[in-house]
């Protein structure tokens, strides 16, 4: 006599094998990129940590670009907090001008 019995938990299982898997080639790949950084944190290090010439340029550009960003939004968010004053002064305008009316 044979069972065709087949476990409830037969496709969870299957299922956490296979995410099993995928956490472990993630974290493989994780690993190799942590241990290249730790590598080029290295030889940074052992030049004095100084970034290579277009590197450094690249860098610096980018500081300047968000740098600039940043002086915009502050000017954007000045704005709107002055926007926002006036309208909480119409506000209270009208609230007073509907309360003695």
């Amino acid at each position: 006599m044979t069972q065709n019995y087949e476990r409830p938990d037969a496709a969870a299982l299957l299922e956490l094998g296979d995410l099993l898997q995928h956490v472990g080639e993630e974290l493989a790949a994780w690993r190799r990129r942590s241990l290249k950084a730790e590598a080029e944190l290295a030889e940074a290090r052992s030049k004095g940590g100084v970034l290579a010439g277009p590197e450094l340029v690249t860098s610096r550009q980018r500081v300047l670009e968000l740098e600039m960003e940043n002086q915009a939004l502050r000017e954007r968010i000045a704005a709107a907090r002055e926007r926002l004053r006036n309208l909480a002064g119409r506000i209270a305008f009208l609230e007073q001008d509907e309360g003695a009316a």
